[in-house]
């Protein structure tokens, strides 16, 4: 059984949401409703990247939405990528998953941090979905720790020369083009990092293992390795050593998508859990009649209203060219603990039909734990507000 999309939405937010940004979600929702949620089963269950969806979703401008027109993208504001966000994860978390990675931190940074010739080159095809993007920090050994890279990058006459392993990165199985982070000085250690854009085929640079995971099992992720890894000098993106302030921008914004995908599967959690409820029958009723039910769907409905409000807040706060270090941390972590919640309490009201494939609970549970891991972890996400109140 596929998973339900609602049709009602709550416009308690108008200070963060105009019309167009309605328009927007009714869109996405329809593309997403009739395109993306049918399939989403067969997807996870043959961990399926895809691609059909991606070229159709570059087609539909939404691939390249934060990404200005004069590069290919439809120039929409950070609002409107969040809002995408949420829905395309409401209908499927692994193409949500690859959406985001893709956008946030595949594509996102070479317009932030790239040379013109590098914005050029690369956004108009990653926007139209010519090109896939990935985004490469975390390590083997590093985990949670960015500044622990040792991955190196030499110059060596007009090249640098890459050397390392990447883990746990999206998409990279597929990915066009990668923004691998290295270190360009160790004895500098974080302020010695810096971010280069590598090509598929380019020798020396492959993927090493691909992983099988409890859930996003049709978001692809793998490690790449490079070794003697040559690519052009003007690769690097930005300065030298700039690339750990690099990333840590680009998480911030990141945060906010990874926030809207928890929010997409909470939802659809909700959803299902709501109708299920008004049509399973038990002791001569259905199962909505009981004040237990209740009280767990009343939370669920509270707590999703809870996120999305923190969520759009931090969105907002990004089109206004403000810092989103602490509301996009605490966006990324309620979401993402909520997203978990209410899809376990999903699978609680279903029952036993909850814990088998042939609905989609099971699903929505093991896809919104990745929401707490990915991208910063919750403990991450509590020490970054923690350092954000003076702590």
């Amino acid at each position: 059984m596929s998973s339900v999309i609602s049709n009602t939405d709550l416009k308690t937010h108008a200070e963060f949401l105009d019309d167009e940004h309605y328009a927007i979600r009714e869109m996405v929702r329809d593309f997403a409703t009739k395109e993306i949620a049918p399939k989403a089963a067969e997807v996870d269950s043959k961990a399926r990247f895809p691609e059909e969806t991606f070229k159709a979703l570059g087609k539909l401008d939404l691939l390249g939405l934060p990404i200005p027109a004069e590069y290919g993208g439809a120039g929409a504001d950070y609002r409107s990528y969040a809002i995408a966000c949420e829905e395309i994860g409401r209908a499927c978390g692994s193409t949500g998953l690859s959406f985001a990675a893709h956008t946030s931190l595949g594509t996102n940074p070479i317009y932030l941090f790239g040379s013109d010739a590098q914005k050029q080159k690369y956004l108009p095809k990653l926007a139209k979905g010519e090109y896939l993007g990935c985004w490469a920090l975390t390590e083997p050994n590093g985990g949670s720790d960015a500044a622990a890279q040792k991955t190196t990058a030499k110059l060596v006459g007009d090249s640098y020369v890459l050397n390392g392993t990447k883990q746990f990165i999206t998409n990279a199985t597929h990915a066009d083009v990668a923004i691998i982070m290295a270190m360009t000085d160790p004895s500098l250690g974080r302020k010695g990092i810096s971010s280069f854009i590598v090509e598929r085929g380019t020798k020396g640079f492959y993927v090493s293992k691909v992983e099988k995971k409890l859930g996003m099992r049709g978001s692809p992720t793998a490690s790449l390795t490079m070794e003697d890894c040559r690519i052009p000098k003007e690769n690097i993106i930005g300065n030298v050593n700039e690339g750990y302030k690099q990333a840590m921008i680009t998480l911030e914004g990141g945060r906010i998508s990874i926030g809207a995908l928890a929010l997409g599967i909470a939802q659809a959690a909700f959803d299902a859990a709501l109708n299920y409820a008004k049509q399973r029958e038990a002791f001569g009723q259905t199962i909505g009649k009981f004040q237990l039910i209740q009280a767990y769907l009343a939370d669920m409905a509270t707590q999703i209203s809870a996120a999305r409000l923190l969520l759009y807040h931090a969105a907002w706060m990004k089109d206004k060219k403000q810092r989103v270090t602490l509301e996009g941390s605490q966006a990324k972590l309620f979401a993402s603990e909520i997203a978990s919640r209410v899809a376990n309490l999903c699978v609680q009201i279903h029952g036993g039909y909850g814990y088998i494939e042939d609905f989609p609970a099971e699903r929505f549970l093991r896809d919104a734990k990745l929401c707490e891991i990915g991208e910063g972890t919750s403990e991450i996400q509590r020490l970054v507000i923690a350092r954000q109140l003076g702590l």
